[in-house]
């Protein structure tokens, strides 16, 4: 579901960074799952003994930003094409649509018929690394073409390829995560420490839930010190309205956006104390003279539910399941002033209520205008006749909401209190935990999407908290040949190397986003540059 808030340079060898980062030292090549890292070396990213330059400042009292680069001077790889292979004779699903990943079979007739048609064809297998919730294993197979010096060449033999008849694209080989490459990498990291910091750390999602905002442009509203890009959200209209936050949403201590099938989600209080990455679950619903119905959502399209994870009756899943819009046609939605200028229009039935609670119309179809200080509870399908039997124009109707914990326990943030939703966890309790297959990343139907969201190299950006309580937000630039970005298991590396004893992952790709002092530090991997996003996470003096 979804939702938002308003919410000296010191070149520093890699040892000296991380004593002042007060964080676990990191060896430099990857270490064991679960094992502590024990050397100073730097990130335990690529091959051993690459250079590692650390930059630090101070932005404000208890505010530091670090950037490290890793492997500066590495040669160049190769590009390559990376050819879409069709189901064949062994495929699961022989009519499915051409694919990244496939079937040892079908990436061998792939690479054959290439071959007849004069192309460098090859089949790699692709092979995974363990996760919390997922063995090591072999993902697929992946059908590629040649080895080029760089794009251009690349992309001329997608061009010949496709007069051929096949589709593909062209790719950097650096992007694929394998564990020796030599970079480079380029990582910032804001640390908030508690215990000096005076300003104010909270959530912001501009002025409505259902518009985007750069994160730039948030940080400049609120004039903020610095800040990232946050949860994930809504992209594609037809998904719900674009920028409505995909998950949980608590912003000053109101709830937002209902969460997403218990996925983690990061919590911050204005004043940097206390941060956690906690898993939470709701109930919610409108209570009225002569009933009570449950709430499938709040501030959302109803009908649509963004990453899934929502009720049993949900299709194609009621199971977390990321980036795929599961549908219901009977829902019951709770609309506030935050969501927008207007509720989403449609056919069914939409009670509006004032800022007393009070029944002031019922709208046949739904969507339109809120009173100040207003609300609403929108109704599809067979729940519009119940609706109408509840909310009869002036009775009250009251609409509750309530958050719990993973283990069951009431959940009540404070005003000053923002919770954003994020997936999947890294790290918990100082160790390695990626949940990927859990929080919906790792889709069995679709192995694709698992190599190329969880697998593969992208720009990431990272939150957690430090054994000192400090707060730390991360950012990895990718996408690119200078910064070659994370796989989620890199990722997860990097948060326990850099000290965090919980970790979650945030939005990442076209959105990954840092703002100091009013400009962007980072370079955003869209061609367009700064993508506009749903919520951000600002430091404030």
């Amino acid at each position: 579901m979804k939702r938002r808030l308003l919410g000296a340079c010191t070149a520093l060898s890699a040892m000296a960074l991380l004593g002042a980062l007060t964080a676990p030292s990191a060896s430099a090549s990857r270490p064991a799952r679960g094992d502590v890292p024990h050397a100073s070396e730097g990130l335990p990213l690529g091959a051993p003994g690459l250079t590692e330059t650390r930059t630090t400042r101070t932005l404000q009292p208890g505010v530091t930003l670090t950037r490290i680069v890793r492997g500066a001077d590495a040669a160049a790889l190769p590009w390559t094409v990376e050819v879409s292979i069709p189901g064949g004779p062994g495929s699961p699903d022989p009519d499915a649509p051409p694919s990244a990943v496939n079937d040892r079979d079908s990436a061998d007739l792939l690479v054959a018929g290439l071959r007849e048609h004069g192309f460098d064809a090859r089949a790699e297998r692709i092979r995974t690394v363990a996760l919390a919730d997922r063995p090591a294993g072999t993902l697929g197979w992946r059908v590629r073409v040649g080895s080029f010096d760089g794009q251009a060449a690349a992309d001329a033999e997608r061009t010949r390829l496709r007069a051929a008849g096949f589709t593909g694209s062209a790719v950097y080989t650096g992007w694929d995560g394998n564990a020796g490459d030599r970079g480079p990498w380029r990582i910032d990291v804001l640390t908030i420490d508690p215990h000096r910091f005076r300003g104010t750390l909270r959530a912001s999602y501009g002025p409505d839930l259902e518009q985007r905002e750069t994160t730039s442009a948030l940080a400049a509203a609120a004039g903020a010190t610095a800040g990232v890009n946050a949860g994930f959200f809504v992209l594609d209209a037809r998904a719900g309205a674009p920028g409505d936050p995909a998950g949980v949403g608590v912003y000053d201590g109101r709830l937002l956006s209902e969460p997403v099938g218990g996925r983690p989600a990061l919590v911050v209080h204005d004043s940097g104390r206390r941060s956690e990455i906690t898993r939470l679950t709701w109930q919610g619903r409108a209570e009225g003279r002569h009933g009570t119905l449950p709430l499938d959502g709040v501030d959302r399209v109803p009908g649509l539910i963004r990453n899934c994870g929502g009720s049993a009756d949900d299709r194609p899943t009621a199971h977390p399941r990321h980036d795929v819009t599961c549908t219901d046609p009977d829902e019951l939605v709770a609309f506030t002033r935050e969501f927008g200028a207007r509720t989403p229009s449609g056919p069914g039935a939409e009670a509006v209520l004032d800022r007393h609670g009070r029944v002031t119309e019922v709208r046949d179809p739904r969507g339109g205008p809120l009173p100040d200080g207003g609300s609403s509870v929108q109704a599809t399908g067979d729940l519009v006749d119940d609706l109408r039997a509840l909310a009869a124009p002036g009775q009250r109707l009251r609409v509750r909401t309530g958050l719990r914990d993973a283990h069951g326990r009431a959940f009540r943030p404070a005003p000053g209190t923002s919770v954003l939703n994020g997936g999947p966890e890294l790290v918990r309790d100082g160790r390695v935990h990626v949940t990927a297959a859990a929080d919906g990343m790792i889709q069995e139907d679709n192995p694709s999407f698992d190599y190329g969201w969880v697998h593969k190299r992208n720009p990431r950006t990272l939150a957690g908290v430090d054994a000192a309580g400090r707060t730390v937000l991360v950012t990895a630039d990718g996408r690119a040949t200078d910064s070659l970005g994370l796989s989620v298991p890199e990722a997860a590396d990097v948060a326990r190397a850099l000290g965090l004893r919980d970790a979650v992952n945030l939005d990442g790709g076209g959105s990954t986003t840092m703002v100091t002092d009013g400009a962007v530090i980072n370079k955003p991997s869209d061609a367009t540059g700064e993508r506009p996003v749903g919520d951000a996470l600002l430091i404030l003096p």
